[in-house]
């Protein structure tokens, strides 16, 4: 995985421009999608008749123009005739141009809705390694602009610079055979001059755009950090500090906005001035034509006409190009985290994961993290069906690495991870993952209701399941209790929650989930000692049956362990029952003591003040 960049997304070579839009394609001309290909169809053929119809208006202008200039004016009944065609002939053009836009709409929203998702999808099918090193407030931004400019793209390219390309060549046809080559030539010369200096300045002005997105996800990256480090900041009083590294993105999109503002300034005097041009040359031209009686003044107002109608949508056109171009490199982005590859995926033709007994098998098992950082080193050992076995270790001799590996997180460097029989790398993820209920020590909730919450461990379980659950995490009556029951809501990573309600809350989770296999990874190691004796006896009920690894830190809570791993520097260095371990006076031994003194130190930490105070020596608060 790439190093990542000012936005916490790995930097990847995205696809840009056509890249972008073949992508595009394949989605507004969807395989297997009959009926959308038929709107698409439909909405071409409704383009055309617009697009016809709209170029026909001017010369039911000029005829009006005409009828008026002659004799037969006083009859009165042409003219009028005319000016109602010619106002039927805008309004049909017009909703020839709506019901084009409503048929075209679902392929349009599809396509938008079907890329999101996929990006989505494949966001959830990246690694661990990616989320580990990406930042939240980046890919929600890239995700937001990248569909906003699809939006723009579809509706702009559709609707906007294929319509004006084919009224050029209509509108340069008829004045090529109704009047002067000349006319063509002029006008598809500045069309052409027009569209050659937009391209190039835009292009050139796309560098001041990509600063301002890099800035904006920069700053928006920086201040979701923040807010959901609310508690660090307030706990250190660093909110000036926060200010000025959200204030750091901030100035710098101000300077590539003023920039790219001055330079747009610039590209819309230019096209003006272009357009300035040719109309004045083109109407000079019709009016010799009437002088020398070549041409009537109807025509001389229906080239007026053809011109105003055909540089009004140019002028959008060069907006749109402009737009355009900063869409795509909004989409750029997004459809570069399509390119990030899966650093974990399953083998072609994997087959489900066939859990009988649930036996647990760790076969010289070395992994790294990075190659200048090994992790563990020839681990092996056996978890029996239904049995228990636990973990300890020191900070850093790998307990967690071993949970992030069975649910196959990471994928071994050497040697073996087998489930009764089957090496995990063989069968699919979702069948492992579901085969394995996890307990974290950090339990993250969503910001949703309790409810919600314990039925994430299996959406489509009934209430009654659900509220089942929730009584054997013996959570329940607390729940109830609460005036809005199993609608409260848990808030931000469920921080509504005290550390022990969100640990009765995941095991609920995982209790509905009906896995065979556990794992806790040190769910009790933040809790108080009460709360904690409270979760262990749930947890003992729950893993009652079940194959179970517990990664500890506390050694009081896996002492009834059928076995237990001691890890030291990635090692297995000791295994053992709980008594066997004590009386080898190991590792585990010293471990046993420092925590039995540690938790003797603090209970006469509790007694002495109670002490103090039967003996008088504390006075101040009595």
């Amino acid at each position: 995985m790439s190093n990542p960049g000012p936005d916490g997304i790995p930097k990847v070579d995205g696809p840009r421009g056509w890249g972008v839009i073949k992508i595009l394609g394949r989605h507004l001309w969807p395989k297997n999608e009959l009926a959308l290909r038929v709107r698409v169809m439909i909405a071409l053929v409704l383009l055309v008749v617009a697009k016809v119809t709209n170029v026909y208006v001017p010369l039911l202008y000029k005829d009006a123009v005409d009828a008026l200039g002659t004799p037969a004016a006083q009859a009165v009944a042409v003219p009028i005739a005319l000016i109602v065609a010619y106002g039927a002939a805008r309004v049909l053009a017009q909703a020839f141009g709506e019901i084009r836009d409503a048929i075209f709409a679902p392929v349009a929203q599809r396509a938008i809705r079907n890329l999101a998702l996929e990006v989505f999808g494949h966001l959830h099918a990246l690694s661990l390694r990616f989320h580990l090193e990406r930042q939240t407030g980046g890919i929600s931004r890239v995700i937001e602009r990248g569909t906003q400019g699809m939006d723009f793209l579809i509706r702009f390219t559709t609707f906007n610079i294929l319509p004006t390309l084919f009224e050029i060549v209509l509108v340069g046809g008829i004045l090529w055979s109704l009047y002067d080559w000349r006319f063509s030539v002029v006008t598809l010369v500045v069309v052409g001059v027009y569209i050659v200096f937009s391209i190039v300045f835009s292009e050139w002005r796309i560098k001041f755009v990509r600063s301002m997105n890099e800035a904006d996800t920069d700053a928006n990256a920086k201040a979701i950090d923040s807010l959901l480090n609310f508690e660090t900041v307030k706990y250190f009083g660093n909110e000036p500090h926060e200010a000025r590294r959200y204030d750091v993105g901030r100035r710098r999109y101000e300077d590539a906005a003023i920039r790219s503002s001055r330079t747009l300034s610039l590209l819309n005097i230019g096209q003006g001035t272009i357009i300035a041009v040719g109309l004045v040359a083109v109407m000079a031209m019709a009016g010799q034509g009437v002088i020398a009686g070549t041409m009537t003044i109807g025509d001389f107002v229906a080239v007026n006409a053809f011109l105003i109608q055909l540089y009004m949508p140019l002028n959008m056109l060069g907006f749109a190009y402009r737009e355009i171009r900063n869409a795509l490199v909004n989409m750029e982005k997004m459809f570069g985290l399509l390119d990030v590859p899966a650093e974990i995926a399953d083998r072609p033709g994997a087959p489900p994961l066939a859990v009988a007994g649930a036996e647990i098998v760790f076969d010289h098992v070395d992994f790294c993290y990075e190659p200048s950082r090994p992790i563990l080193h020839d681990v092996s050992f056996r978890v029996a069906p239904g049995h228990t076995v636990a973990i300890v270790g020191s900070s850093g001799a790998g307990k967690s690495t071993i949970s992030r590996i069975l649910f196959r997180f990471y994928d071994v460097s050497a040697g073996h991870v087998r489930i009764d029989g089957q090496d995990i790398r063989d069968v699919q993820q979702s069948s492992l993952r579901a085969a394995i209920g996890v307990v974290p020590q950090d339990t993250v909730l969503f910001n949703d209701t309790i409810y919600y919450n314990i039925a994430y461990g299996r959406p489509g379980a009934s209430r009654e399941e659900v509220e089942e659950a929730a009584r054997l995490a013996r959570i329940h009556d607390f729940i109830v209790a609460l005036p809005q029951g199993y609608e409260a809501t848990v808030g931000e990573r469920g921080l509504k929650l005290s550390g022990g309600e969100k640990q009765r809350v995941a095991i609920a989770r995982t209790i509905l989930k009906n896995p065979r296999i556990l794992l806790f990874d040190e769910a009790t190691s933040a809790l108080d000692t009460r709360t904690e004796q409270e979760i262990q006896r749930s947890l003992e009920e729950v893993s009652r049956g079940r194959t179970t690894v517990i990664i500890a830190h506390r050694l009081s809570t896996i002492i009834n362990a059928d076995e237990i791993i001691v890890l030291d520097r990635g090692r297995v260095a000791e295994r053992g029952r709980h008594g066997e371990l004590l009386a080898r006076n190991g590792l585990y031994a010293d471990m046993w003591r420092r925590q039995q003194e540690a938790a003797a130190a603090a209970e006469r930490r509790v007694e002495e003040p109670a002490s103090f105070r039967a003996e008088g020596h504390l006075r101040v608060g009595d």
